[in-house]
């Protein structure tokens, strides 16, 4: 019987795609048999997630998390949107996103991270689900927010179960004042952020570069249309001014009463709690955004109607 090695784990991983403590037992089952081991895996069905790693998965669920002070999103993508409804497939990615709690924004410690009870790592984990649930998953992007002191607002918009959805929210308001008032706008914020996809929290915090490259753009529109150089600048800075309106957190009109800014509606609140509120920062997390879509076929869409008739 041959030695199973660290190395051989390796190997059977690599040519099957299976799951590391998959490909130990499947080792370890079979003598240490690098072929036996390989047929063991494909009787299971867990040697399939291979092939199924190339495919393009930009359908899933975003999973959010709050626990005390802080929160964290997860998006776990599929192939099809017919996936999200599957309940392992929504069991798996409210595990990650508790698991997400003890690691921070850092996506390499959540996928070594282990899933209690299964002695897997998440990543292991998501290559099992790939074989039972038949499509290609990935972990593809984590993101953490705490506060000091104050709370974390959250929103989750189409929830197909708590905590999980299409978009996830999170904002952080740093404040001594009642942590129920702080809740209540936290959320409203949340649902604000969703809604109006603010690029930073202040004008200090937009890239600077891409606050360069909207002036060129700005300065350039100006010239074409034929306007005296000694004002382009003026028009420039009206038009800026105008850009920080459309993509700055507390610039923006806030969503439930548009004739009030953001940083307007918090200092409304923080004098009636009696005390500053900051807004530390905030993520949104919106499923698929900056991948390509994938069409499902007719015969995958079948499902799908089924469920939403």
């Amino acid at each position: 019987m041959a030695e199973v090695t660290a190395a051989l784990v390796k190997q059977l991983r690599e040519q099957t795609g299976a799951g590391m403590m998959d490909c130990k037992m499947a080792l370890i089952e079979t003598g240490g048999d690098l072929e036996g081991a390989t047929d063991w895996l494909r009787k299971k069905g867990l040697a399939a997630a291979a092939k199924k790693a190339g495919r393009l998965a930009s359908e899933g669920l975003v999973g959010l998390e709050i626990e005390g002070r802080r929160g964290v999103l997860v998006e776990v993508n599929s192939e099809t949107d017919f996936v999200a409804r599957n309940q392992d497939f929504q069991a798996l990615v409210q595990t990650i996103a508790r698991l997400a709690l003890t690691t921070g924004g850092d996506l390499d410690r959540l996928l070594r991270a282990t899933v209690p009870g299964s002695g897997r790592s998440v990543a292991d984990e998501i290559t099992r689900n790939i074989s039972v649930i038949g499509e290609n998953l990935s972990l593809r992007r984590v993101a953490a927010l705490e506060v000091g002191e104050g709370v974390v607002g959250a929103y989750v918009h189409g929830a197909l179960a708590p905590g999980l959805g299409k978009i996830g929210v999170l904002v952080g308001l740093q404040s001594a004042g009642d942590p129920g008032q702080l809740g209540a706008l936290g959320k409203q914020l949340a649902m604000h952020i969703a809604a109006a996809r603010p690029l930073a929290t202040s004008v200090d915090r937009l890239d600077p570069r891409q606050l360069e490259r909207e002036r060129a753009i700005y300065a350039e529109q100006a010239r074409a249309s034929g306007k005296p150089e000694a004002i382009i600048d003026k028009i420039v800075d009206g038009r800026v001014r105008k850009y920080y309106e459309e993509v700055v957190l507390l610039e923006q009109a806030y969503v439930i009463d548009p004739d009030m800014k953001i940083k307007a509606a918090i200092e409304r609140v923080a004098e009636s709690i009696g005390s500053t509120i900051t807004v530390t920062g905030f993520e949104r997390f919106a499923l698929g955004e900056g991948l390509a879509a994938r069409t499902p076929s007719p015969a995958e869409n079948v499902p799908s109607q089924l469920v939403d008739t």
